[in-house]
Formats: C-alpha cells, sequence, structure tokens
C-alpha cells in the first residue's frame, strides 16, 4: 500500500476513497490543516459534503440545526462554512465579530431563491395576525422578516412551541405538508421545493424494496409526502443518522443527498447501504481546492446588512431556544 504522509485520516475514508484518489486530495488536507492553525480557523461541514471533506478537514459536522447551534460555541477568529450560502449566512448572523467564509459563492439553494420578503408581506397581508415560521434554508433577508425558523430536525415542535392555532410555514412545501400530518396545528405552505429532495417518488421507494428485499427506506422531510408515506421512517440528516446508529438495521436506503450514505456508511460497516444517487450542485460546487484557496486568501467573506441581521438573528435565536 503507498506510504500515506497522513496514514491515520486516510485509514478513516480507505473504505469510500481509492487510494489513487485519495494521494490526489492529500496535499490539499494537509495544507488546509495547517492553515487551520495558523488562521485560527474552523470549518463547519454540512452532512451533504463529500467524504474528503466531511471527514478529512471539517472540525464540526452535522444538518442545519446542528451547525447552527454549534456555530455559536465556536472558539475562532474564522469559520468556513463547506455548505450552501444560507448556512454561511446563519453561522455570520450568530457570529458577528467574527469573519465567515464560504469557498464558492455559487453554493446557493433552490429553497432559498424561491421567496423574498415581499412574499411574505403578501402571506402575512392574506393571513393577518398568523406567525410565520421560516425554513432555514433561507436567506437572512426572509428569515428577517419572519417571526421564528425551523429546521427539518424541529419543525414539529417550533410549530407547537407559539401556541397558537394556525401558522405560516415557508418556504418547503412538502415539510410544510408532512409536518401538518404530525400536529393538529393548521399549517399554511408556499410552494418552494428542494430540487434534489422532490426528484424521489413513490414509485422510487416501491421499485428500491422489490429490488432490495428488506430494505428499511428512511426519507428526508422535504421529500413530497407520498415518498414520506412509502418510507418506514422520516427524519433530518441528522435523525437518519441516529436510526442507522440506534437500530443498525441490516440493509438501509437513505433518500436524501448522495454524500449523505458515503459519510454515515463510514461508522457503521455493518450496514449494507443501498444508494440511490440525487446530488445537489450547490454543495458540490464545495472542494478541498477552494476551502484551500479561502483560507489562503481570505474569500469569500459573508457579510450581512447590519439592519437585517438583528431581526434575522432574533428569528434564529428564537429557534435555538425551542
Amino acid at each position: 500500500m503507498t506510504d500515506f504522509r497522513l496514514p491515520e485520516l486516510y485509514s478513516r475514508v480507505s473504505q469510500i476513497i481509492p487510494p489513487p484518489d485519495w494521494m490526489m486530495f492529500e496535499e490539499d488536507v494537509e495544507a488546509i490543516l495547517a492553515l487551520k492553525r495558523e488562521k485560527n480557523a474552523v470549518i463547519l461541514a454540512h452532512n451533504y459534503q463529500t467524504p474528503e471533506i466531511f471527514h478529512g478537514v471539517a472540525d464540526i459536522v452535522g444538518d442545519s440545526l446542528a451547525l447552527a447551534r454549534e456555530a455559536v460555541k465556536v472558539d475562532a477568529d474564522v469559520i468556513v462554512l463547506a455548505g450552501v450560502h444560507f448556512m454561511a449566512e446563519t453561522a455570520k448572523l450568530l457570529n458577528p465579530e467574527k469573519t465567515v467564509l464560504i469557498p464558492h459563492t455559487g453554493a446557493g439553494c433552490s429553497l432559498a431563491d424561491s421567496i423574498t420578503p415581499a412574499d411574505i408581506a403578501l402571506l402575512r397581508a392574506a393571513h393577518p395576525g398568523v406567525p410565520v415560521i421560516t425554513y432555514v434554508n433561507t436567506s437572512a433577508a426572509v428569515k428577517a422578516a419572519s417571526d421564528i425558523c425551523c429546521t427539518s430536525g424541529n419543525a414539529v415542535k417550533v410549530v407547537e412551541s407559539l401556541g397558537v392555532p394556525k401558522v405560516l410555514m415557508i418556504p418547503d412545501e412538502y415539510l410544510a405538508r408532512n409536518v401538518a400530518r404530525e400536529t393538529e396545528v393548521e399549517i399554511v405552505a408556499w410552494h418552494g421545493h428542494c430540487e434534489v429532495h422532490e426528484l424521489f417518488t413513490a414509485e422510487d421507494v416501491r421499485e428500491m424494496r422489490r429490488a432490495w428485499p428488506g430494505v428499511t427506506v428512511l426519507a428526508h422531510p422535504e421529500c413530497p409526502p407520498e415518498v414520506v408515506a412509502e418510507a418506514d421512517f422520516s427524519g433530518s440528516t441528522a435523525v437518519m443518522s441516529d436510526f442507522v446508529r440506534d437500530e443498525q438495521p441490516g440493509r438501509v436506503c437513505l433518500l436524501t443527498e448522495c454524500s449523505m450514505s458515503d459519510n454515515v456508511a463510514l461508522d457503521h460497516p455493518k450496514v449494507e447501504f443501498v444508494r440511490p444517487c440525487n446530488l445537489c450542485p450547490h454543495m458540490k460546487r464545495i472542494s478541498l481546492k477552494n476551502i484551500r484557496t479561502a483560507l489562503e486568501e481570505g474569500r469569500h467573506e459573508v457579510t450581512v446588512d447590519p439592519e437585517i441581521a438583528a431581526d434575522a438573528r432574533r428569528a434564529v435565536e428564537r429557534m435555538l431556544a425551542v
């Protein structure tokens, strides 16, 4: 076997990264580890990042809720967000005095693009007095126009924490409809969709069961409700990971972004993962090379207008309190 300069780190990912691929990653990994020490920087990586990022250079990993929670605790001068732009904005909201970098400015989100503050104003006019719950997959300006944020991991708790009979939940229609099945609170939805999760169909699940007998199917709540209904279990990426850890199914399929299965599989070698591969083009814009460049050159810095930041931070902090 090749004599790697980072043998312990490679042994962690050797099940899914072949030696020739690791040799291409190794120089950037070493440089990033050194730059983090030099710059007093940390890397926050979402569960959808590829294994060489997720297991190779990240300091904190998780779903949107976990990253939002951990961002508050970060003891560093620089935060590099290996994820999409709204996540970097959230980190900046919670750490206004720190430098927050996103390695690629094109790392956006179809949900974040699906709604604006003007849309919220129209919704409020149509539903006077009804509180607005905004999914964290939104811009800071949209968060600022809302009452409270939520993630897929805490949406039901947030809805029921308000103690009202009716809420507006934006922008993910499918998340809102799936949450509505778990609460008696009336939920008014918007028409935004995740371009990854909306691709899954109920027939995909049935076909998977035919092809892989005994498979346990876990669906992200951004999937269409008919997909969630066909699945064995539904939850955020963090909840999916916990399910695999606790239940140890013999064979499992995660209906979410492709890299999630790779990252979870490393911790559960006895579990067979069936991988329907829907890639998020935005998440995949983040790479070791542009993480390295971000640290070397201090780009691309994420800023939030102070007037927007105050209201957006309130909505995020209110969620974290729940």
